[in-house]
This record gives C-alpha cells, sequence and structure tokens, in this order.
C-alpha cells in the first residue's frame, strides 16, 4: 500500500462527457460512491448508497464487469441500528482474496461478509454490531479489512461485554475459510473517534507486521497472526484516520487534529518502525507541525515525499530531514489519495477538481491536465487492467486509450520475514474460536494454536501438553471440549484458559438459553452477556434516588453522577475539589448545573453542594 502502480500506457487527459478522443471507456452514472473501489480477475467491486430516499434506502455492493462496466452481481447490505446519516453510507471498500477468489466487505452498519468473487454467494458472515458490540455513528467512518495468510482482519470502535465492555479501537480476525474469531484486541480505552485508517502489511527486523492509525490518536504496529502490539506511537488527542505510508523501515504518517504535546494542530512526520514498545519519544524521526495532513496519504516517488494537506494543498517534502521543497495549490478541501502511475500523479480534490501532475526536477510539479469534474470525491483513483478507475459522488468512471493492453510488470507481495526455524519455542498460545456464543448445555471443540515470539505460527498443541481451565460456569475436558452450564435460566460468561509450556491463551464464552427471557437487575448488575450495555447503561437504585431526589434533587444529580463513575471506571472513591484536573472538575459542576456560576474554589464549591464535596 504505498499508493504507487506499475502500470504504464496510461492517459494524460480525458474528457467525462466521451466521444473520440475522449479517452473515457465506460461511466455508471448510477453507482456515485464515497468508496475505494478494487479490481479483482477482471471484476471491479464497491460498496454504494442504494434506493436512496425510498424505503429501500440502505447499501450494496456491486460487482461489475471492470472491462464493460455492465454489472455482474450485486449484494444488499441493509443499515439497520445505526445512527449514520445516509450521506456517508457506503465507506468502507472492498477487499479481494485472490488466493480462494472470495471478497469481503464490511458494511456501515457492522454486516461483516464474505462471499464469493464470482458469483457473490454468502459463504459467511458476522453482524459486528450486534455479536461483538461495534459502534456505528453519525461520523459515518468505517474501517475495511485486509487479508493475510488464513487471516481475514477487521476494526472498529467496540464497545462490547466483559473485560471489553469499555469502548476501545479493537480488531477482530476470523479465518477466512470459515469465519471463526482467531484474535481480538484493541489499543487504548476510550478513544475519541471513529476513524477509517488502513492497516498496512510490512515486516521489520524480519517481523511481519501491520501498522495503522487508531482512534486512540496513535499510530500502532500489530503482529498479524497474533495481534500481540509490537510497538505505539501517541502523537494526537484524536482519532487518527490517515493511512500510514511504509518504505522500507521508515513509517510517514499524519493527522490534522491537536498534537499531544502542544495546541498546535496538525502534524507530518516520520517514525522508525524498527523499534519495540512506547516509541513516542525516542522512535521519532522529524514532525513538521502544522501541516493538516489527515486524510490522503503520501507518495514517495524519487526521493521526495508528495503530502496533500486537508487543504488540498500539495507539499514536496524531503524524506529523511522533514524540510519542504515544493508547494503546489490545488484547491481547498482534500480527501481522496493521489495515485503514481506511468510518470504521473493522478488526484482529485474534494470538490472534483482532476489534476494529472508529473514531478519535476524544481521540487515541484507541473500541471499536465487540470478540469473539474461532477460530484465529489471521497474514494480514491485506482490502476489496473490497464484503465484507471475514477469513484465520484456521481458516478464511477473508466479512463484510458481504447486498444491499450496493460503494460507493466506486476509487484508481488512478499514479507520478508526471519525463518521460523530460528525460533521453535512457544511464546504466544491462540485458542480457537477466541469468541464463542452458546446455549445452555452446549459445547465448544477448542484449538490451540502455538507461536513464537515473532508472531509465526509453529503447530498445533498436542492434547497431552495442554492444561485447560474454566473461570466461570461450565467445564472444559483434557481434550479441549468445552461444555456449558444446563442451567436454562442462565445468562453466564465464562472464560476458557489454555496453558502450554507455561504460556497462557484465553478465549470468552457468552451463554445465552432461547427466548423467552426475565431480568430483574435486583442484584445492582447489567447482565454481563449483554453487548454494548455495562458501559451505556448504569443501575440506579430507584427507592434511594427517589428519596434523595424529593428532599435534594442535587444530591439525586450527585448519586448518578458517582454511580456513573464507579461502574464505568471500577472507582471505590472518587474525589472532587479544587485541585481537581479541570476536566473532571467542569464535568461535575456542568452536571450538577453549577458550570453557569462556577465555583473558584472549594469553599465555594461547599456552600452550592450544603457542605459536601467528598462522597
Amino acid at each position: 500500500m504505498n499508493g504507487q502502480s506499475p502500470l504504464t500506457n496510461l492517459p494524460d487527459e480525458w474528457d467525462p462527457k466521451g466521444g473520440d478522443g475522449s479517452n473515457l471507456i465506460w461511466v455508471r452514472e448510477d453507482l456515485g460512491t464515497r468508496s475505494t473501489p478494487i479490481v479483482m480477475d477482471g471484476l471491479l467491486y464497491t460498496l454504494v448508497r442504494t434506493d436512496a430516499g425510498t424505503p429501500k434506502d440502505s447499501e450494496k455492493l456491486v460487482c461489475l464487469n471492470a472491462a464493460t462496466g455492465e454489472t455482474v452481481w450485486q449484494q444488499l447490505f441493509p443499515v439497520y441500528l445505526s445512527d449514520v446519516p445516509a450521506e456517508r453510507v457506503g465507506w468502507s471498500s472492498v477487499v479481494g482474496d485472490p488466493e480462494s477468489g472470495n471478497v469481503f466487505a464490511l458494511g456501515v452498519c457492522g454486516l461483516f461478509r464474505c462471499m464469493d468473487g464470482k458469483t457473490g454467494e454468502i459463504k459467511w458472515e458476522h453482524s459486528l454490531h450486534e455479536e461483538y458490540g461495534l459502534l456505528s455513528t453519525y461520523g459515518g467512518r468505517t474501517n475495511f479489512p485486509i487479508v493475510f495468510e488464513n487471516n481475514v482482519i477487521i476494526s472498529a470502535v467496540v464497545i462490547g461485554w466483559g473485560d471489553m465492555a469499555k469502548p476501545a479501537h479493537r480488531f477482530i480476525t476470523f479465518d477466512k475459510r470459515n469465519g471463526q474469531p482467531t484474535w481480538f484486541t484493541g489499543t487504548r480505552l476510550f478513544p475519541e473517534d471513529t476513524t477509517y485508517s488502513m492497516p498496512v502489511l510490512t515486516s521489520f527486523n524480519g517481523q511481519a507486521a501491520m501498522v495503522f492509525g487508531s482512534g486512540d490518536g496513535g499510530y500502532h504496529a500489530f503482529q498479524p497472526r497474533t495481534g500481540k502490539t509490537i510497538w505505539t506511537y501517541n502523537v494526537s488527542g484524536r482519532g487518527v484516520n490517515l493511512t500510514p505510508l511504509i518504505v522500507g523501515d521508515r513509517v510517514y504518517g499524519g493527522h490534522s487534529e491537536e498534537n499531544l504535546d502542544s495546541t498546535e494542530m496538525g502534524a507530518l512526520f516520520a517514525v522508525d518502525g524498527t523499534l519495540d514498545g512506547d516509541i513516542t519519544t525516542r522512535g521519532e524521526i522529524w514532525r513538521t507541525k502544522e501541516l493538516f495532513v489527515g486524510r490522503a496519504t503520501p507518495l514517495l516517488v524519487d526521493g521526495k515525499l508528495y503530502a496533500i494537506d486537508d487543504r488540498a494543498k500539495l507539499h514536496v517534502i524531503n524524506p529523511d530531514t522533514g524540510e519542504e521543497l515544493g508547494l503546489e495549490r490545488l484547491g481547498s478541501v482534500q480527501r481522496s489519495s493521489p495515485l503514481y502511475a506511468d510518470g504521473k500523479i493522478y488526484t482529485i480534490t474534494e470538490n472534483g477538481v482532476w489534476y494529472t501532475l508529473k514531478p519535476n526536477d524544481e521540487g515541484g510539479v507541473d500541471v499536465v491536465h487540470k478540469m473539474r469534474l461532477k460530484g465529489s470525491s471521497d474514494g480514491s483513483i485506482i490502476a489496473a487492467d490497464g484503465h484507471l478507475f475514477v469513484p465520484l459522488s456521481s458516478g464511477i468512471y473508466c479512463v484510458g486509450f481504447a486498444d491499450a493492453e496493460p503494460q507493466g510488470e506486476p509487484v508481488d507481495f512478499v514479507l520478508s520475514e526471519t525463518p521460523k526455524s530460528d525460533d521453535m519455542t512457544t511464546a504466544q498460545v491462540q485458542i480457537v474460536p477466541v469468541e464463542a456464543l452458546l446455549n445452555p448445555g452446549q459445547r465448544q471443540q477448542y484449538q490451540v494454536r502455538l507461536y513464537n515470539a515473532a508472531g509465526q505460527y509453529l503447530r498445533l498443541a498436542n492434547a497431552d501438553e495442554v492444561t485447560f481451565k474454566v473461570d466461570g460456569p461450565g467445564e472444559v475436558s483434557s481434550d479441549g471440549i468445552f461444555e456449558s452450564t444446563s442451567d436454562p435460566t442462565a445468562h453466564v460468561a465464562a472464560t476458557v484458559t489454555a496453558t502450554v509450556d507455561g504460556v497462557d491463551g484465553k478465549a470468552r464464552v457468552r451463554v445465552i438459553p432461547p427466548l423467552n427471557w426475565s431480568f430483574n437487575f435486583d442484584d445492582g448488575q447489567i447482565p454481563i452477556t449483554w453487548v454494548g450495555a455495562r458501559y451505556r447503561h448504569v443501575p440506579l437504585d430507584f427507592d434511594f434516588w427517589s428519596s434523595l431526589n424529593e428532599s435534594d434533587p442535587q444530591a439525586a444529580s450527585l448519586y448518578i453522577f458517582l454511580q456513573s463513575g464507579f461502574v464505568n471506571f471500577a472507582r471505590k472513591e472518587s474525589t472532587f475539589d479544587d485541585t481537581t484536573p479541570a476536566q473532571g472538575w467542569t464535568s461535575l459542576l456542568q452536571f450538577l448545573d453549577l458550570a453557569a456560576d462556577k465555583p473558584k474554589t472549594i469553599e465555594e464549591a461547599q456552600a452550592k453542594l450544603g457542605g459536601h464535596s467528598r462522597h
């Protein structure tokens, strides 16, 4: 994922109106999209909104003949249980797996599917918002999957259950062959944003790595087979949307939010990917603040970094120092990433201004072709099968020479890893499936996989070398068969642990009986099996609250505020006074309707609260 294509014999210019000499092969004006398409085996795949403004308004994946634009098949993705605006439906992108011929897609409300690339037949699917707690919200930003070996990896802000009840940007990996979840982990709790940064596969020091921008404001590198964190680079207080550019051992990234170490907005930076742990300070090679490079992924061409900021200004940067070498103003807003192919940079501003650019020797670019297109640009231009494919809100355009044959050598993707034979020691244990949902009395067979420290798969564990145990209701046999509780009314959870050579791996199980259900909350707890509920809902003693509210409404509000803190943050006590960090102090005052006449000292607050500031 470096924004470059090996294709040549691509046009400098084209005319969206078509006709002789226009270089327009076909257009589908009925398929406006904000998604970046893909082409695999002569077929184009993308996500679009469909039946807009009707009761059937929803999302669909369309498969087109890439040569003609004719529809081959389509698959509807219903949109429900979501606050996403209709205009932002279809923001994810389809990913193809050449080995199996299947395609994978995540709908905006969390429906994740594996489909046959030729027919559209659904092989398996998961409703991620219902099963795992994917957050589908008004921003509409939706991540999209990547395929690595037998893993298909997808992420989102997840508000789940149990120890994942609190929100975090989390990745879940499924076995691409059968949809079984294999690992499930995330970044820092309480991210500010949903994001759409694409994970990029690479290797550092002979170790496979997956690098991505996260909703927590950092860039992270995970082992793609296990989810183990390699390093973390924290840079912003808000979510990072920019897909990283990786060249060798160097990771280029950016954002357009506030920096963690100053009030300055935006940055473009380079970090050393060969380190591990928290590399926030020691891994930074350079960082140029107040460059709002938060959407379009830069290009590295002939020793120069070409970065288009959110205001559609193209900066030419020295990749070793961050020094600016040149500047070209393209427009006012930029979202899609540029493409470098056939010696040219192709790009479109958000309001539809097309540019064909050629890098020059003076550190800038020459404008070869410029025109205005109908519609807006969110998805990026791609090159495949000898043509350019241009996604816009007004439609999908196929551009190229009519009689062109694909030219350019294909690039094979190969990770450079240290041979696993160099380290056959078990350092990580993975239980599959890592998440299970059972009825009372139902069984689940587990498979135990062994990995070395670098996250390389070693082998399946033998039954005689694994020790199993269960925390919670249920039993597990020595050969890894878990049997859930037979209580027909139980809504319970359990954790299964497998230990090999002193190394543990864990899997979680929810046990839910068939309907009908009955809950009374007498224990003061939200059922642990409820996805997305324990963080969003706090049980209160209604009689106690009523008595407080009758005698002192402000005390009743304080009870709600503190109980929420105890439940959501596992606090044993809460202290609020004039030494409290400003955000916590302000939140308390706002909840108690005291912010308009804000107390400035502990004495003023005590007077307003009737003499009590500690509960």
